[in-house]
């Protein structure tokens, strides 16, 4: 079986995102259960894609607002209101129709399509139904574009959100109701997307690794607690908001917090132990260094990538509730608590007394349900998917 993956952004392996190392595991797992995989989409400027031999280059964009001039942003905006596309779609349409069908067509016999989140099937949502399809919901778009305007600072800004959540609500709804089987990342959001149904969808849950991370003991500790995201990404903007606002005022002077990754103005905080470090060279070895992990997530859908790697390194770790969504099991070195003051403590009690495990079981667990729900999946697509396991 010849499968189409369409997605925003072709891998090219540096793993820089949520995003691309959830991408990795699921095009890994469409190949070991047997499925010939082509990916199409585009590559960030100056990064070629990783799998050249299976890639379909439509060519070189950047969608990152927060980095784009003003005149690009209103141009987003104007093209947006004027197509009645996504502001997120939008950003895709430097090619034109004529120009990806006729990419597709040169990837040669293909039996379906993997359509990766709503961004690039949304800008191109007319070319993909031609053949059966499999939709992949990273996250519930509209919930988060919802979201997103109630955190929103200005009108413009929250008018924006809305408009997003109302057209974003319409395309998840279209393309569940061609596909013919959906994939989430985390239980709720298959009834919030409407396919709660097993004949309908499933939940893939992920690995951030094809084998488990080596367990290096011991480690060398030089903060008591470390954070890193992409923090221009308006979700997990709120939930640094929330803990640099409501659980750093409780941590007591001397508690090192180092936090990692691109950050938007404007973030700051009085602690004297929080320090913002900006990009890292190597990520894993970044949280290797902290005592504790906090996992803060307190607003949007899919599945945290983050806690699903600290999980699999096995670190201590202090969660949100909302930062398991997706996850069916944690390990007993994690404590949940919504409440930011028992969130602070717990943080200073786990950095006092640092207890590593072994997460090897819980990646072997991920992997091996990540595996059955592909071909379930698969299966759906038809008397094709079913060749695949006669």
């Amino acid at each position: 079986m010849h499968l189409l993956f369409a997605t925003s952004i072709v891998p090219d392996g540096a793993l820089a995102s949520g995003y691309e190392i959830a991408n990795a595991a699921i095009i890994a797992a469409l190949r070991r259960a047997g499925a010939r995989v082509t990916v199409i989409g585009f590559t960030w400027p100056g990064r070629p894609a990783s799998d050249q031999q299976n890639t379909i280059v439509l060519g070189a964009v950047d969608v990152r607002t927060e980095t784009a001039s003003s005149l690009q942003k209103l141009a987003w905006v104007a093209r947006a209101m004027l197509s009645g596309l996504t502001f997120a779609s939008v950003k895709l349409r430097v090619a034109n129709d004529s120009e990806v069908r006729a990419a597709v067509e040169r990837t040669g016999p293909f039996d379906g399509y993997v359509l990766n989140s709503v961004q690039f099937a949304g800008a191109f949502e007319r070319l993909f139904s031609d053949r059966a399809s499999i939709f992949v919901a990273h996250n519930v778009e509209h919930r988060s574009a919802q979201e997103n305007a109630v955190a929103a600072d200005g009108l413009f800004q929250r008018l924006l959100f809305r408009r997003e959540a109302r057209l974003l609500k319409l395309v998840e709804e279209r393309l569940c109701r061609r596909a013919r089987f959906a994939f989430t990342l985390a239980e709720e959001d298959r009834s919030a997307l409407g396919v709660a149904s097993d004949d309908r969808s499933a939940v893939l849950p992920l690995v951030t690794c094809a084998e488990p991370p080596v367990q290096k003991t011991p480690r060398r500790i030089d903060c008591d607690a470390a954070l890193i995201g992409t923090w221009t990404w308006q979700p997990n903007r709120i939930g640094l908001d929330w803990f640099l606002e409501k659980v750093v005022p409780h941590l007591r002077p001397d508690f090192r917090v180092r936090i990692a990754g691109g950050m938007p103005s404007g973030v700051k905080s009085a602690h004297p132990g929080v320090e913002f470090v900006g990009r890292v060279p190597d990520a894993q070895a970044f949280v290797r260094s902290a005592a504790v992990i906090p996992l803060i997530s307190t607003s949007g859908s899919g599945v945290q990538l983050k806690t699903i790697e600290t999980f699999e390194l096995g670190l201590p770790s202090v969660a949100t509730s909302h930062s398991l969504r997706g996850i069916d099991h944690r390990p007993v070195n994690c404590v949940v608590t919504d409440d930011p003051i028992a969130f602070a403590g717990a943080l200073e009690t786990a950095a006092a007394d640092v207890r590593d495990v072994d997460g090897s079981a819980f990646h072997r667990r991920q992997l091996k349900a990540l595996d059955a729900a592909i071909r379930l999946g698969l299966h759906k697509l038809g008397p094709v998917g079913q060749e695949v396991f006669a």
